[in-house]
């Protein structure tokens, strides 16, 4: 199935303005959706006939410094299709308040892990997940070292690390 059929059904079902924008440039095109839309999408990508993208291979975020990108890589392992959903966020900057999103972990159990270290390295939090905490750094780590405006701190349990 096509980028085309796919986004066709999409509409068909979900309505026209279930889909921002799209960007066809690059290795693989991808679909922009509003924060609030992604759990209805993920499910009716998960459960349609046709479509059945049964994995989520990976969860990327991105920090353009005006916002921040979530970037879902879908697949329908028995008919061999791709798809990549991105969902922008604001750039909230304070560590009292991380942008939020809804967890897909209830529509793909692999989602677990990949929304941790988003959450761990960028700062996104994601609301309904089950078990978010930290994954690769420590419990007690200041800021989210991948965020554009992180600044290294120069010890850790007095310890130089710059």
């Amino acid at each position: 199935m096509t980028f085309e059929e796919i986004k066709s059904k999409l509409v068909s079902a979900l309505g026209g303005s279930i889909i921002l924008k799209e960007e066809v440039t690059g290795l693989q095109p991808a679909l922009f959706i509003a924060s609030e839309d992604l759990l209805p999408v993920c499910s009716f990508l998960r459960d349609t006939e046709g479509l059945y993208f049964d994995f989520l291979s990976n969860i990327t975020a991105v920090d353009y410094e005006e916002h921040f990108t979530i970037v879902y890589h879908l697949n329908s392992l028995p008919y061999q299709h791709t798809l990549v959903l991105k969902v922008e966020l604001e750039a909230n900057r304070s560590l009292d308040e991380l942008p939020e999103i809804a967890s897909v972990t209830s529509v793909w159990r692999t989602a677990d892990w990949h929304e941790r270290e988003a959450f761990d390295l960028m700062g996104i939090y994601f609301s309904e997940h089950p078990d978010l905490r930290r994954i690769l750094l420590p419990d007690d780590w200041e800021g989210h070292p991948l965020r554009k405006d992180y600044q290294d701190a120069e010890k850790y349990h007095g310890i130089n690390i710059n």
